[in-house]
C-alpha cells in the first residue's frame, strides 16, 4: 500500500473525520534516459549563465518573473514565504454540490482518503450518506506547501479526494474554437441516424477495456532488445486519408454498427493481433529451445 503524503481531518458541520492522503494513481509512461553514443555514459544537465556560460550553484540561483522580454521581477524566499499558504491539517468542507454539476474538466489529480482508526465510524457515516444523496464536497486543502481547492467523493466504499482548477484556470471553449457557431446545424435525418449510432455503439464503461498500446509494444519492443534480439524497424506508410459524404459515412457506420459494433471490432482485432504477436514470439523460443536440445544431444 502507497504510503499516506498527508494527515489530516475533514470537516463538516461540528463532525469531524481523520484521514491519512494516499496517492491513488501511478504513473506507467516509459521513461528512457539520454546516453552518450558510443559510450552508453549518461547524459547529464548543468545549471549554466547565459552571460558567461559558467555553471551556477544553487544558492546563487534566483526566482524572476517575466513581465517582458528580458525584464524579470525577483521574488526571495522571504516574500515568498510570507505569501505562502498557512499550514494546517483540516479539509472543511464548505458546499456539497451535486457530481452531475462538475465537469471533468476541472478535476486534476485523485488522491484516496484512508480512515483513521479514531474516526472510522464518522468516516463511514459521511461515505454512506453522500453516497445515497449523491453529492460531492466541495473545500480546500493546505498540501506540499500548497492550497487546492478539492472535490471529496464516494468510490466504491472510500472517499476519493480530487484537487480541482479554478475557474480562471480554464479557458472557455469560445475562445479556443470560436468558429464552431459558424458551422451549418445539420438536418433532422443526419441528427436521427446519428442518434442510432451513437446508440448502436452505446455501452457501459469498462475500464479494464482499454490499453496503451503503444506502452505495451514499446515494452515488449525493450524486452526483444534486452534479450539480445536485432529488430528491423518497418517504415510507417501513412494512407491517404478517405473523404466521404457525410450521410454515406453515417449509413455506413450503421450498417456496420449492425453486424457488430465498430469499437468491439477493432478490440477484437487489436486482441487477436497481440495474441498473433504471443504465438509467434512462444514459437521462436520453443524453436530456439529445441535446436539447443539437438545440438546438446
Amino acid at each position: 500500500m502507497p504510503r499516506p503524503i498527508w494527515n489530516g481531518t475533514v470537516s463538516f458541520g461540528l463532525v469531524s473525520v481523520p484521514v491519512k492522503v494516499v496517492t491513488a494513481t501511478k504513473s506507467q509512461d516509459v521513461r528512457f534516459n539520454q546516453l552518450e553514443e558510443g559510450t552508453g555514459a549518461r547524459i547529464r544537465y548543468r545549471k549554466v549563465s547565459e552571460a558567461t556560460g559558467e555553471e551556477v550553484p544553487n544558492e546563487r540561483i534566483q526566482k524572476g518573473f517575466e513581465v517582458a522580454p528580458g525584464q524579470y521581477v525577483v521574488v526571495n524566499e522571504d516574500e515568498m514565504t510570507a505569501l505562502a499558504p498557512k499550514a494546517s491539517r483540516m479539509v472543511e468542507i464548505e458546499d456539497f454540490v451535486d457530481l452531475d454539476d462538475i465537469d471533468p474538466i476541472y478535476f486534476e489529480q485523485p488522491y484516496y482518503l484512508a480512515p483513521d482508526q479514531a474516526g472510522a465510524k464518522a468516516y463511514r457515516l459521511l461515505v454512506e450518506a453522500m453516497s445515497e444523496l449523491r453529492k460531492v464536497a466541495i473545500g480546500r486543502v493546505v498540501m506540499r506547501s500548497k492550497e487546492s481547492l478539492v472535490a471529496i467523493r464516494p468510490l466504491d466504499g472510500v472517499l476519493c479526494m480530487e484537487t480541482m482548477r479554478y475557474a480562471d484556470e480554464v479557458i472557455p471553449a469560445h475562445e479556443v474554437v470560436p468558429e464552431v457557431d459558424e458551422v451549418p446545424a445539420p438536418s433532422e435525418r443526419e441528427l436521427e441516424m446519428a442518434r442510432q449510432l451513437v446508440t448502436a455503439l452505446s455501452g457501459e464503461f469498462d475500464p479494464q477495456k482499454y490499453h496503451d498500446e503503444y506502452r505495451e509494444q514499446m515494452v515488449e519492443l525493450i524486452e526483444r532488445k534486452a534479450a539480445g534480439e536485432e529488430i528491423v524497424a518497418e517504415p510507417q506508410v501513412e494512407e491517404p486519408g478517405k473523404v466521404l459524404d457525410l450521410m454515406a459515412a453515417l449509413e455506413q457506420s450503421l450498417a456496420r454498427a449492425g453486424r457488430g459494433s465498430a469499437a468491439g471490432d477493432r478490440q477484437q482485432a487489436r486482441a487477436a493481433k497481440r495474441g498473433g504477436k504471443r504465438a509467434t514470439k512462444s514459437a521462436k523460443a520453443t524453436k530456439k529451445k529445441a535446436t539447443r536440445s539437438r545440438k546438446s544431444a
